[in-house]
C-alpha cells in the first residue's frame, strides 16, 4: 500500500479543509471518509453554519469560497440578543464594528460540495476507500468528530459536561424579510437562534437553533408543522412574523468536551474530536477551521530535518489553539449557566447587564471582535 505524508480521518469540512491545506504545502495526503458519518448526512442536509474572518480567509485562500453560489453564503450586517425582560437586549453592527459584515451564514451542505469538487482537482490527496483501511502515513490527523473511535482507541478520554439539552435544527421561510439580521433570544431555560439564509425562497429563510431541556424538546418534536410553527412564534414574539417549517427537524444532545490530549507521536486531533461548545455562540466550526489554519502553519514551520508525526511539532499546534477554545468553552458554558438561571434577581442582574452593554459601544465593539476573528 502506498505511503503518505498525511492520513486525514474524517471527510467532513474540516477534514477536506486540512486535506487540501496540507496538500497546497505539497505533501501527500490520504483522505479516509468515515462511513458512518457520511451516511448520516446522506439525506437532506439542514445544517447551516456562522463562519468568521479567519474561517472565511481560509477558504478563500482554497479557492472555495469565491466558487460558492451567492445564495449559499449571507452575510450578517445585524444581530439583535434578546433577553427574558423587558430592556434586556445587545443590538451589534456591522457598521460599528467597522467591518463589512460580522459574520456569513453558510448553507453545509453546498459548501461540503464545493469542497468535494476541489479535492478533485488536488493532485496530492488521495480518497481512500474506508473498507481498505488507513494507509501508512507519517502523520495521522483525525477530524472524525465528538465521537471519534480511532480517538478513543488511542486511549484519550473526552472530559464531557452533558448539559441534559437538546438542540432542534431545521430550515424555516418567515412572513417578513430577514434583511441580513441574526436574532438570538436568550431565555431561562432556552436559547433560540436564527440566521438568515438567502436561498430559493428568496431573503425570508432562516436556519434555527433551539436548545431546550431535553423533556421540553421532545415535546416540541412530537408536534405536528402547524403547532410547532405556532410554538416558534410564541418563543420569538412575532419578531420575524409567521414562520413556516421548510425542512424536517434534526436534534442532538449537547455538551461541553475537551480531550485530555490533542496528540502524540504520529497523530493530532481537531475539530469536534477535540473539542465540543455549546452552539449557542455558533463557533463550533470556526474552532475547527481555526485548528487546520494552526496546524498547517506548525507543519509549514517546522525544521527541514523534524518528522511531521513528531510530537514535539505537534505539542506547538496544541499548546496554539488550548487557550483560544478553552476560552471559548467558558464563555458558552458561562452564558449557558447564567440564563439558565430562573430566580428573579438573577434574570433582572442580566437582563440590566445587558441594556448596560448596549449603552457603551467600545465593549460592544470588543464582544463583536471576539465573534468575527478580527
Amino acid at each position: 500500500m502506498e505511503n503518505f505524508d498525511v492520513c486525514v480521518r474524517g471527510a467532513g469540512i474540516v477534514g477536506k479543509s486540512l486535506a487540501l491545506t496540507l496538500a497546497r504545502q505539497g505533501l501527500r495526503v490520504a483522505l479516509l471518509p468515515e462511513g458512518a458519518a457520511a451516511a448520516q448526512r446522506a439525506g437532506e442536509d439542514i445544517r447551516a453554519y456562522a463562519l468568521n474572518a479567519v474561517s472565511v480567509g481560509l477558504l478563500e485562500r482554497l479557492k472555495v469560497w469565491d466558487s460558492l453560489p451567492a445564495q449559499a453564503k449571507t452575510a450578517v450586517h445585524d444581530m439583535r440578543v434578546q433577553g427574558d425582560a423587558a430592556g434586556g437586549e445587545i443590538d451589534f453592527s456591522a457598521w460599528q464594528q467597522r467591518v463589512g459584515e460580522l459574520a456569513w451564514i453558510v448553507d453545509a451542505g453546498v459548501l461540503e460540495r464545493q469542497l468535494e469538487d476541489a479535492l478533485r482537482y488536488a493532485p496530492h490527496v488521495t480518497l481512500i476507500d474506508p473498507a481498505r483501511g488507513a494507509p501508512p502515513a507519517a502523520l495521522v490527523a483525525l477530524c472524525e468528530g465528538k465521537a471519534s473511535a480511532t480517538r478513543d482507541a488511542l486511549g484519550v478520554t473526552m472530559a464531557r459536561s452533558v448539559y441534559g439539552h437538546t438542540a432542534i435544527a431545521t430550515r424555516l421561510v418567515a412572513a417578513e424579510a430577514h434583511r441580513n439580521t441574526a436574532w438570538q433570544w436568550f431565555r431561562a431555560p432556552d436559547v433560540l437562534a436564527l440566521l438568515p439564509l438567502d436561498t430559493p425562497q428568496g431573503g425570508h429563510s432562516f436556519a434555527l437553533v433551539w436548545s431546550l431541556p431535553d423533556d421540553r424538546a421532545q415535546e416540541l418534536l412530537a408536534l405536528d408543522n402547524a403547532a410547532f410553527e405556532q410554538a416558534l412564534f410564541d418563543a420569538t414574539g412575532g419578531a420575524c412574523g409567521a414562520l413556516r417549517l421548510a425542512a424536517p427537524r434534526a436534534a442532538w444532545p449537547l455538551m461541553l468536551a475537551t480531550a485530555d490530549r490533542w496528540c502524540g507521536d504520529g497523530w493530532v486531533l481537531l475539530g469536534d474530536a477535540a473539542h465540543v461548545v455549546h452552539p449557542l455562540s455558533g463557533q463550533g466550526l470556526n474552532l475547527g477551521l481555526a485548528d487546520v489554519v494552526a496546524l498547517a502553519q506548525a507543519i509549514e514551520e517546522r525544521e527541514p530535518w523534524r518528522a511531521l508525526g513528531d510530537e514535539k511539532l505537534l505539542r506547538r499546534y496544541a499548546r496554539e489553539r488550548a487557550a483560544p477554545t478553552w476560552a471559548m468553552g467558558r464563555v458558552t458554558d458561562g452564558l449557558l449557566q447564567l440564563f439558565s438561571r430562573p430566580e428573579p434577581a438573577v434574570q433582572e442582574l442580566r437582563n440590566r447587564g445587558m441594556s448596560l452593554v448596549n449603552r457603551l459601544p467600545p465593549i460592544k465593539r470588543w464582544l463583536a471582535s471576539r465573534a468575527v476573528g478580527s
